[in-house]
């Protein structure tokens, strides 16, 4: 990735021939300004569509060719802006956008015609589009993945929060300003925004200089999916027998097999590491697409069974802006807690289908209708996003940097996808009116199904089942007699049932701390922690096996004050498993005891030699071997004495460097080479008071972004102001999670500096 003037991961960038820095929080917040404007203009849209009609006499007919028209014109403009913002920089994508917005906006605002008012919408949602696939492909290329979760969920909530003051300030303010001011305040907002990214946005720069890895399939999908929302939207307009919807019908068909066979033919190894994993892809996807249907379907029902109990259209917005305050709670508990794709799905898609089942039976009764259609709102929206964003912050972490922009598109184009799906349904047609409140229970639950298929598609399966089990109970229970027998079966049934759940969490939860009590003393047993001083040096540890839930890996380290100083060890052993555990156990074992009783320490390397090779043979491993470092500190000599079999050399970590220092290496521990060429000797270094020594392993210095590129150590070490052992490791600890969005190796590291 050349050509960048905000370097992948970097802290702050400055504004092109601004030359002051820009923190990446104010680069966060502007952009999430900007994408704000996603949310608010159709509410904008929706708020002065009457005094629309009536002044300008547009019909239903033409509101239906604006929405249709700008939707699938919006897919294709999110896959073409994508891509150009990976060709020519993300802010001047992002300008070009908003200056799109600007017009778009003016050309409404000076109707006057219904052509011109649907011409004028058409373009405003294509900007729209370009605009939030700016600000997301923006945000992630300065964003490090192992922070995109919390940046999204940051992001995502300050969204949703602005849809919950769109959706009720909008109706007051077209009340009081008239349509064509409205659609003018819009055309100011794009042009203060684009004002904000021109003066504070660093330009990125060209990020792709090669082709996609396969334009083919990316064509393939984004026609599959133009297709298919022109042909789900159009069909309860011409009818599905209608031969123009069968026709784009069979293109989306032929569109995706295109795209399936071009994903299962054979690709080299380059073009494979640069696409984006079938789990990931199908997880965005999926996720995108239940969060379109199910804002369709709430849009539809709830204002429907709001005022159906007596209470006015502003109360009903309240009702349903409570989903963005759902969303808003979901997104901070995502920023804040590390959130699975998969924890997030199976709990927040059943209590999204729980909901919705629950909606209609609650809102039905006027005593309670606003609280109880606000509470379950507020859940339905929690759920939602709780499986959503942790999908979507996957995906753009798996993304690889140069096609960032051109994939980014998969989140809102399965968005406006699951939106026309759930325009396909009788009572959402964009030529229909509202639906009466017996449709509205009807379109809840079709929700609820969606919902729950969702579930079972992206969270545990037997979640999805139970929650589709709850929602049979509960509708029994709600409109069945409460004096028939029946109803009391259904109690119990559903008494019973929790019941045994409870008992089975107990006993899951039992096992599970069982667990890791055992693995917490097997990770204390052999591996030891690095003491924070041992005779005249100050040290400091880290060990991060690369698979969670595990204690120990193929890595080891250990420190110990010995009769002939403060020794040292750290290395990786080749292999995975419960072999190279068994192996770690073998050289730590046999470094404790030779560390004390061996004076010289290429005797002691030697030995460790010995063990590796007794462990091959028992093991018929021709294969096995360990590189290991080796660190001896003598009373308050300013040098160190080290023997490097075959491990990486240590740095040297100062104030404003990291330099790595020259130590001799030897073939590495098992090849039985260090007995045969004589007793090894130490290497002397010097200790510079005020610096630190680093030694890691390859786990480190091999971590990955989803672009493939490699932690740098030295120059992310460089730039660090603080340098003691502790601070330094504290800073690796972080800094490497944030670099990559999953650890495939161990990391074990060891710093220490004078006292």
């Amino acid at each position: 990735m050349t050509g960048t003037t905000t370097p992948y991961g970097a802290g702050a960038a400055p504004a092109q021939g601004s030359g002051t820095a820009v923190s990446p929080r104010v680069i966060g917040l502007v952009l999430a300004l900007v994408a704000a404007l996603y949310v608010v203009a159709p509410a904008m849209n929706t708020a002065v569509a009457p005094l629309v009609h009536t002044d300008l006499g547009v019909s239903a007919e033409d509101d239906a060719v604006a929405q249709i028209a700008g939707a699938c014109l919006a897919i294709g403009v999110l896959v073409a802006t994508g891509r150009a913002g990976d060709l020519k920089g993300r802010r001047a994508t992002l300008s070009a956008a908003l200056t799109a917005l600007c017009l778009g906006s003016l050309v409404l605002a000076l109707s006057f015609d219904p052509a011109t008012y649907v011409l004028g919408r058409i373009l405003v949602a294509a900007a729209l589009a370009a605009v939030f696939v700016s600000c997301l492909a923006f945000m992630t290329t300065v964003s490090m993945p192992g922070r995109i979760r919390r940046i999204m969920g940051g992001w995502l909530a300050a969204m949703s929060v602005g849809f919950v003051l769109a959706v009720n300030l909008a109706p007051h303010a077209a009340v009081l300003t008239g349509w064509r001011v409205t659609a003018a305040l819009m055309a100011v907002a794009a042009g203060a925004a684009l004002v904000l990214v021109r003066r504070l946005l660093p330009e990125t720069g060209a990020l792709a200089r090669e082709a996609l890895p396969d334009p083919v399939r990316t064509v393939s999908r984004v026609l599959c999916a133009v297709a298919l929302a022109a042909a789900l939207q159009l069909a309860p307009l011409w009818g599905w027998q209608d031969h123009r919807v069968g026709a784009l019908l069979a293109a989306a068909a032929l569109a995706c097999a295109v795209a399936r066979m071009r994903g299962l033919r054979r690709t080299s190894e380059r073009r494979r590491a640069e696409q984006v994993p079938g789990a990931v892809w199908t997880g965005a996807l999926v996720a995108g697409l239940a969060l379109g249907f199910t804002q369709v379907v709430l849009t539809m029902a709830v204002p429907a069974l709001v005022t159906s109990v007596g209470f006015p259209a502003a109360t009903a917005a309240l009702v349903l802006s409570s989903f963005g305050l759902g969303g808003a709670a979901a997104c901070l508990l995502i920023r804040y807690r590390a959130v699975s794709p998969l924890a997030g799905a199976s709990l927040g898609l059943p209590l999204a289908a729980l909901g919705l089942a629950l909606l209609h039976a609650l809102v039905d009764h006027a005593s309670h209708a606003l609280a109880g259609g606000f509470a379950v709102v507020t859940l339905i929206g929690f759920g939602t996003m709780l499986a959503t964003a942790p999908q979507m912050a996957r995906f753009l972490a798996a993304v690889p940097r140069p096609h960032l922009g051109v994939n980014a598109a998969l989140l809102p184009s399965a968005i406006l996808v699951g939106t026309a799906a759930a325009q396909a349904l009788p009572y959402t047609s964009a030529l229909g009116p509202m639906p009466l409140p017996a449709e509205a229970r009807e379109l809840l639950w079709v929700g609820t199904i969606v919902v729950a298929a969702a579930a079972l598609a992206l969270g545990r399966p037997v979640v999805a089942l139970a929650v589709a089990a709850a929602s049979v109970l509960q509708y029994v229970m709600v409109d069945a007699d409460t004096s028939q027998p029946m109803s009391v079966i259904v109690a119990l049934g559903v008494g019973a049932a929790a019941g045994a759940v409870a008992w089975s969490r107990r006993e899951q939860t039992e096992r599970l701390t069982r667990t890791r009590e055992t693995a917490t003393a097997l990770q204390c047993a052999v591996l030891h922690p690095i003491p924070p001083r041992l005779g005249d040096l100050r040290l400091a540890g880290l060990y991060r096996p690369a698979t969670a839930g595990t204690a120990i890996g193929g890595d080891f380290l250990e420190a110990l004050d010995t009769p002939y100083g403060t020794r040292i060890l750290i290395g990786d052993v080749r292999g995975k498993g419960l072999q190279a555990v068994q192996t770690v156990t073998d050289l730590l074992g046999c470094f404790r005891s030779q560390a004390h009783e061996t004076e010289d320490l290429g005797e002691v390397a030697a030995a460790l030699d010995r063990q590796v090779r007794r462990a091959a043979l028992a093991r018929c491993d021709e294969e096995l071997f360990a590189t290991a470092l080796l660190l001896q500190h003598s009373g308050p000599s300013q040098e160190l004495h080290a023997v490097n079999c075959g491990h990486l050399a240590p740095l040297e970590v100062g104030p404003g460097h990291a330099r790595e220092l020259d130590v001799p290496a030897v073939l590495p521990l098992g090849l039985g080479l260090l007995d045969a060429a004589g007793a090894v000797r130490p290497h002397r270094l010097a200790l510079d008071p005020g610096a630190t020594l680093l030694t890691h392993t390859d786990g480190l210095s091999e971590a990955r972004n989803s672009t493939g590129e490699f932690y740098p150590v030295a120059d992310r070490l460089s730039a660090v102001g603080r340098h003691t052992p502790d601070e330094l490791v504290s800073h690796l600890d972080d800094d490497v999670r944030d670099w990559t969005h999953h650890l495939t190796d161990d990391i074990a590291v060891v710093a220490l500096g004078r006292r």
